[in-house]
């Protein structure tokens, strides 16, 4: 994990790039086969509807507002695959995570972005970093890349598992009291390797949610 001064070090550890582990481990284990981690998990009714706001339409897929500040960026420079239900659990994986950062900057894990982008493990693994962040009194700065991406279905066209990395080398948090932003050396601990299993939300609409989520921390693979 990323290292931080004290005492911001114990938070920050858990939150700057998603690096907590809540639903997964800290080294990925799942095999090779085409069995997909959790690829059993339902998907659960969204508990809040989207809420008015000024986000323009782009931001606002599904009818919920994911829109971040400007001085948070997520960037996901990845190409969409040609099936149809890949390429939309991949986009609502990117959702999840813009979903989750929304989170921080409002201050809350009951936006109806993180209701709508996540259910079960998934929603437990947002919930947790957003709290964190919370806790910690801090928000965040900087570009968060993300990139590599690949996507596997079940054979039940029921979920789909996307895989990525990670950079959060300019991705910082910042201290919402005094704006102090906390940045960092880059090194290993800067890349991650994220599995989202994402799940079919059952209206025959495009909408998924991601339901379970495996960190591999401190990916060499990714630099």
């Amino acid at each position: 994990m990323k290292r931080r001064p004290l005492p911001v070090a114990a938070a920050l550890a858990a939150t700057a790039a998603l690096l907590l582990t809540a639903c997964g481990s800290g080294d990925d284990k799942s095999s090779g086969n085409d069995k997909i981690a959790g690829a059993d998990q339902g998907s659960k009714t969204p508990k809040e509807s989207a809420s008015p706001s000024g986000a323009p339409a782009g931001d606002k897929p599904d009818g919920v507002d994911v829109s971040l500040p400007t001085d948070m960026n997520l960037v996901f420079d990845w190409d969409k695959p040609k099936d149809k239900n890949e390429a939309a659990a991949m986009d609502d994986a990117a959702n999840f995570l813009r979903a989750i950062y929304r989170g921080v900057d409002k201050r809350t894990t009951k936006d109806a972005a993180v209701t709508t982008y996540a259910t079960g493990d998934g929603l437990h693994y947002a919930n947790t970093q957003i709290d964190a962040w919370i806790d910690g009194g801090w928000t965040a700065t900087g570009t968060l890349r993300h990139y590599d991406a690949t996507t596997r279905s079940a054979t039940n066209g029921k979920s789909v598992e996307v895989a990525f990395c990670a950079d959060a080398g300019k991705f910082y948090g910042k201290e919402i009291k005094t704006k102090k932003v906390l940045k960092t050396k880059p090194s290993l601990e800067d890349f991650d390797y994220f599995k989202i299993v994402m799940v079919k939300f059952p209206t025959g609409t495009d909408l998924w949610q991601a339901s379970k989520v495996f960190v591999e921390t401190k990916a060499a693979k990714c630099q």
